[in-house]
């Protein structure tokens, strides 16, 4: 099947408002469940209507636009490498999205592989012997198109629901 390629606008990060005015006895705390609860209901609403690798692929675009937003917003997009690198593992870490790790990279950084420990998305699911984590795959090309202007085909190799105890995937510039 065809992925079908939809020009996603851009997020607008005044979208999310301000949190701090609209949840002042509640704050910014939520616990995974009800993250996990919002993600799983629709993934599979539009897996039911649009079949398993379309839902799958409109979670890859979804990451893709909020990787993109949140570099944009987040992160120092001019910094050197490993400085970039140390304040994404930060930032994901302080909002509790994960533990990030670059294993390998190659010298002019066009192939990666990297690791997201205690992922927010699948951490601690059953063992469904396949990955899971689409989302995360988007996000994670949107953060490096971000950062260097370029296309990533990010592609989870390892997934807590595939059996592993972090989620392994593997960036390559296109």
């Amino acid at each position: 099947m065809d992925k079908k390629q939809v020009k996603v606008p851009e997020f607008d990060w005044k979208r999310i408002g301000d949190i701090e005015e609209g949840r002042k006895n509640l704050g910014q705390s939520l616990p995974v469940a009800v993250y996990r609860l919002m993600q799983f209901t629709v993934f599979d609403t539009l897996q039911a209507h649009y079949g398993t690798e379309t839902a799958q692929e409109m979670f890859r675009q979804a990451g893709f636009s909020a990787g993109m937003a949140f570099a944009k917003n987040n992160l120092n997009l001019k910094a050197a490498f490993d400085a970039f690198v140390a304040e994404l593992q930060s930032v994901l870490k302080t909002l509790a999205i994960g533990i990030l790790r670059i294993e390998k990279s190659n010298a002019d950084k066009t192939k990666l592989v990297l690791t997201v420990s205690e992922d927010l998305d699948c951490s601690g699911l059953p063992v469904v012997g396949e990955t899971v984590c689409h989302y995360d795959e988007g996000f994670l090309a949107g953060v490096l198109k971000a950062y260097t202007g370029g296309d990533y085909e990010v592609i989870e190799i390892d997934c807590w629901a595939s059996g592993d105890r972090t989620c392994r995937f593997s960036a390559d510039k296109k």
